[in-house]
């Protein structure tokens, strides 16, 4: 036998199912299974969401990793040029060069990256936007069929 709530006559068993819980309390002209089953559409467009953005976040991750990687190469190797270099006027000539080349290549890395966040904050805002049309698709047959009942 379960233990009831001492200050109602409730079942708390009852509680870890919603949908035993929404039986009991039966609301004339409202259909707890359509509202339980749109819950669980949420919870999925949600769940749905989240992943998409988490994989956003792991591709930008990534991303800078590599970004990281090539410019610690691409650093030693400017440093072996910049040794070579005869006179202090092909020096400075030179790394004139590799600070524009550096400059150019950081601004599309940048670029790159924003566009990534972008395309996953985007794919992750069409899962919910779609499950919110889905949504007050639901609500206005809802209403629909309330209308029609009377």
């Amino acid at each position: 036998m379960a233990k009831t709530n001492p200050f109602f006559d409730v079942d708390v068993s009852k509680f870890t199912d919603v949908s035993k819980l929404m039986s009991e309390f039966k609301l004339p002209g409202v259909d707890v299974e359509s509202a339980l089953a749109a819950q669980q559409k949420n919870i999925q467009a949600l769940t749905a969401a989240n992943q998409l953005a988490f994989e956003g976040f792991q591709a930008v991750a990534r991303r800078q990793s590599e970004i990281l990687r090539q410019t610690i190469e691409q650093t030693t190797s400017i440093v072996s040029e910049l040794l070579a270099a005869g006179s202090p006027e092909e020096k400075v000539a030179k790394q004139a060069d590799l600070v524009k080349a550096a400059f150019e290549k950081a601004l599309a890395n940048t670029r790159e990256l924003a566009e990534l966040v972008t395309k996953s904050n985007s794919e992750a805002a069409d899962v919910i936007n779609k499950r919110v049309s889905e949504s007050l698709e639901e609500l206005k047959s809802v209403v629909a069929k309330a209308k029609a009942a009377k």
